[in-house]
Parts: structure tokens; sequence; C-alpha cells
């Protein structure tokens, strides 16, 4: 076990002696690293049973995260990295040069799977990078590069999602109730998650917090995953439908609101689950903090704004057929973006691991990134 979990700062099911984890590589052998596998909750199982994926497969890896099995911008880019390495472990690769060849196959064919989390793309150039640089080396000595590469980038999340907590912990009073949006927690991280962070750290220092969940159309984030994750670490949680939102904020019931993100562009436009934007207009009308919560891995300074942001459109199926039953009437047209971009103007905040950023966001993302 990684010597990041503390079982004070995890979220965990209180009935387990260990804390859940999202995403990791396991060694087939002990104390290995190669060969490996990834092992991963298959979200799309939740919250009828905690079932784990568990595969060294390339395509099987592109098919989780295409499909969602494992979702959330940093868990997917983990994902992707240790996808690399599943790729090429087994290589017959003769030269340094010929496996680095083979790291690019892989990582192009992973970056097809999603195109709105950035993370996803930032941790296959990662990747590619690392090895490049060491195509000289023996293919045995890459792949053990890779393999740490891969490990070091899930073990920077877990680090990086614990520093959200702490400094978004710091926006948050006894007594406060927070209105999240799908699912920025454990289950989208390496662990203990990004939006929901502060919400089990100031738990944590004592304060008395409770959440309102959004329900997440058409997939259900929100019910099946947050309102499940909050629930077993013993979080007061309750379940809304997504057009609910508008009329809790009106009766007084919310004091802010806290999101994820998929990706944010130099301006501080932030892209995140279909609905986020809708969320943010409700809250500025009714005058409440509207935070959005990422690493610095999921800033995108090549974008000038939200307008470039790509937005992932899901199969009509998901709407049509919710769950596997149909709820609306054959050969109707659908349009389902998976993402929505709101704009900086209702931002109040930014909460990476480096700090609260105030806006104007320009100057201080490109601050932090550069610490990066």
């Amino acid at each position: 076990m990684s010597s990041l979990n503390t079982a004070a700062e995890l979220w965990f099911t209180p009935a387990m002696q260990e804390p859940l984890r999202t995403i990791e590589w396991v060694g087939v052998k002990p104390g290995a690293r190669l060969p490996g596998r990834v092992r991963m909750i298959d979200q799309t199982r939740l919250p009828e049973k905690l079932v784990y994926l568990e595969t060294d497969n390339l395509q099987k890896i592109w098919t989780a995260i295409k499909t969602l099995q494992v979702r959330g911008a940093p868990a997917i880019g983990i994902a992707a990295a240790m996808g690399v390495v599943a790729a090429v472990q087994k290589s017959k690769a003769r030269t340094g040069a010929e496996l680095v060849a083979e790291v690019e196959r892989a990582a192009d064919h992973l970056a097809t799977s999603r195109p709105t989390a950035v993370n996803l793309f930032w941790a296959l150039d990662r990747m590619r990078r690392l090895a490049r640089v060491n195509h000289r080396q023996a293919p045995d000595a890459i792949k053990q590069r890779l393999v740490r590469e891969a490990m070091k980038i899930r073990d920077e999340d877990a680090a990086m999602c614990r520093a959200i907590g702490r400094h978004g912990a710091k926006l948050l009073k006894n007594g406060f109730t927070v209105l999240t949006h799908c699912n920025a927690g454990g289950l989208a991280t390496a662990e203990f998650g990004t939006a929901l962070a502060p919400i089990y750290t100031a738990r944590n220092q004592g304060k008395d917090i409770s959440v309102f969940a959004d329900e997440t159309r058409p997939l259900l984030q929100g019910a099946r995953l947050t309102a499940w994750e909050l629930s077993q670490a013993g979080v007061e949680v309750t379940l809304i439908c997504d057009n609910t939102a508008a009329q809790v904020m009106k009766e007084g019931r919310i004091d802010c609101v806290m999101v994820g993100a998929d990706r944010i562009a130099a301006n501080g436009d932030s892209a995140n689950k279909i609905g986020t934007y809708s969320v943010a207009l409700a809250a500025k009308a009714h005058g409440i903090p509207f935070y959005v919560l990422a690493p610095t891995s999921t800033f995108d300074l090549t974008l000038v704004s939200g307008e470039k942001i790509p937005i992932e459109e899901r199969a009509a199926e998901e709407v049509t057929h919710g769950f596997g039953r149909r709820t609306a009437p054959h050969g109707v047209k659908v349009y389902s973006p998976a993402f929505d971009v709101t704009p900086a103007r209702l931002i109040t905040a930014i909460v990476c691991e480096r700090g609260i950023l105030r806006p104007p966001f320009g100057a201080v993302l490109r601050g932090c990134s550069r610490q990066r």
C-alpha cells in the first residue's frame, strides 16, 4: 500500500478495514511491478455491487475509459498511463527505439477514448516523453521507468487531492451545506477526490458538513456514485433531481457549490459534466459562491477560452434507454453532450493543489502551471 494512505485522510467504507482504491497497478508476482495489471473499481456496477475490473489488455482498458467503467478526469489519466505500461510490458522489442514506437502506438490509441478530459492527454504525454528521453536504454529498462512513472502519476494525484482538500476546507464553515453535481470524489481520482475532498477534510477537522447531490442525468453519477460514496463515508447526503437545484438554493438550503472539472481553459472557463453551467447560473442568481476544484493537471493553457474545449457527445441510447428501459418514443432526435462549459465570470474561485485562486484567473493559472 502506498505511503500516501492514512485512514484519517481517505474516503473509505467504515465497515472496511482498508480504504477503497479507485485504481492501482498490481504486480502479478509478489514484490514485482512487472508483469502487472490495472485494477480499478467498475463504476458502472455501483451502487448495487462493488466490483473490481482487473486487466492487462490495452483494448479492455480503452473500453473501460470509453464506457465509464473508470471515469473522472484524474482517474482517466491514471488509467491511460497504466494502460501504456500494460500494452508494452510483454513487448519483444529488441531496441529502445522499437519499444518507444510501441509506446507511441498505445498512447495514440488510448487518446481516442474520450476527448474532453485533458488529464488523459496530459498523462499520455508524460509517458511518451519519458519513453522518448530514454530511447537509448534497453527495452527492459524503459519498461521499468514507465511503470514507475505511471505509479508516480497515481501517487501525485493522491497528494494533489489531499492538498485540494486542505485548501478547500478553508471555504467551509461549521454547519455548511454544499451542493455538488456529478461525481468528483474518490471514485473520480486516485483517492479522496477534488470537489468532495474539502468535505472529507472539513469533517476530519470536526466540522459538521452536509451535502445535496444532484442526480446528474442521464447516467446518474450523482445518484449512483456521489450519494453512495458520501453515504459510505458517513457524510449526511440528500439526493435531489437535477431540476431541483435552483429550488433548494431559493429555499436557503445551500451555502456553496463545489464541482470538479475535466478541463480548465487559460481564462478560467471550466468544462464539467453537463448541467454544471445551469447550476452555476442558479448559484449566481441566488448569491451563492460557486467553486471549481481541480488539480493543475486539468489546466489547459493552450486554449484561450472554453469555446475551444472539445465537448464529447454521447450515444443517444443513454438518453432514450435509461439503464436499459426505453423512456422516449422511437425515432426521436437526441442531443447528448457529456459536458458543458461554465464561464469564468460565474466562478467564485478555482481551488487547486497550489491554493485558492481568485479572478481574474489568467495570470494565476499561468503561475500555478509554471510551478508544476
